[in-house]
């Protein structure tokens, strides 16, 4: 089997040719800085209640917020890894609130989170537009891949975590002046399968807590950048068909959705968004998807030379065009 090698959020990744990653070994970084504080002095909302058991992830450690020796678009990235009690930070809307909200789910492989480059960042963008915007940070590390095949765990922490998540902040939507109606998801790399999920998901995958989770935890529209573990064909010695994982079904109560991708992602091969692209089309969702040449895998929103760079605005005109701004 032939490996690859990719570099995001200041890890080395030894990648195969299937598309998969293996455990990432560490690349040089700046010392740790303890655990992951918003600026601005912003909260960090629990998720769950106190003493509520949940699935605890495999942790190797406490958690630590990193920022990697290497750069994208000229600027390092923080990773969050050893996430055990998961949060969400609101970041209010800017000027002229439009009443949607975005909520933002970090790329990583499942593994880390990569909290600026796919999380905060996108926040900068959304309220300077008027867009409430969460960021959430689930639960990792979890294992997807073992011994060469992929099934999805059980429980999907990071589902569990999303789907509060969402309950919570339809919870809040009239305090944050929020269209309940108007709330979405984003998200890049294994965050972009997370929005899938959440997106067709037919119940919570946890049981009822209070109140929140009587408030549907679908999002009303869905961004997914450079998704991942969605083709089944990227496992070895697979039919190269353009068919999901069984774990990945398709709602027709699935969202409206808007996707990115590069044919040149060495990580995420570009089939799998044409494949969910694919299943959504046959279900009749609506859906967008804009596919690059160039761009490789986790370029976030930070602008560069390449074209694929200028797809938030792509972006923008979409949320106009489904009624959302």
């Amino acid at each position: 089997m032939k490996h690859r090698a990719f570099i995001a959020a200041g890890l080395l990744f030894a990648t195969t040719a299937a598309g998969h990653t293996n455990p990432p070994v560490r690349a040089a970084t700046q010392p740790a800085r303890g655990q992951w504080q918003p600026d601005g002095g912003r909260e960090q909302i629990s998720l769950w209640p106190e003493g509520l058991s949940i699935a605890r992830p495999e942790l190797n450690g406490p958690e630590t917020a990193e920022v990697g020796s290497g750069k994208i678009a000229g600027r390092t990235v923080t990773s969050i890894r050893n996430v055990a009690r998961p949060t969400m930070t609101i970041y209010p809307a800017k000027g002229s609130n439009t009443g949607a909200a975005i909520m933002v789910f970090p790329g990583g492989g499942y593994k880390i989170l990569a909290i600026d480059l796919e999380g905060t960042e996108v926040c900068d963008w959304a309220t300077a537009r008027g867009i409430t915007c969460v960021v959430l940070k689930y639960r990792v590390p979890q294992t997807w891949w073992h011994d060469g095949v992929q099934t999805a765990p059980q429980p999907q922490m990071a589902l569990q975590d999303a789907q509060r998540a969402m309950g919570l902040l339809r919870q809040r939507a009239a305090a944050l002046g929020i269209d309940p109606h108007k709330i979405g998801v984003l998200g890049f790399s294994a965050g972009g399968h997370l929005v899938t999920a959440i997106s067709n998901a037919s119940a919570r995958s946890y049981d009822r807590v209070d109140g929140a989770d009587d408030l549907s935890a679908r999002p009303d529209f869905a961004i997914a950048l450079y998704p991942g573990h969605l083709w089944a064909g990227e496992a070895e010695g697979a039919a190269k068909a353009l068919d999901l994982y069984p774990f990945d079904p398709i709602s027709r109560d699935c969202p409206p959705t808007f996707m990115v991708q590069a044919e040149d992602d060495p990580v995420d091969d570009v089939r799998h968004s044409i494949a969910y692209f694919l299943a959504l089309r046959e279900a009749k969702v609506p859906v967008e998807m804009h596919i690059y040449a160039l761009g490789g895998h986790a370029f976030g929103l930070r602008p560069t030379a390449q074209p694929i760079t200028r797809w938030p605005a792509l972006m923008e005109t979409w949320l106009h065009t489904i009624g959302v701004m």
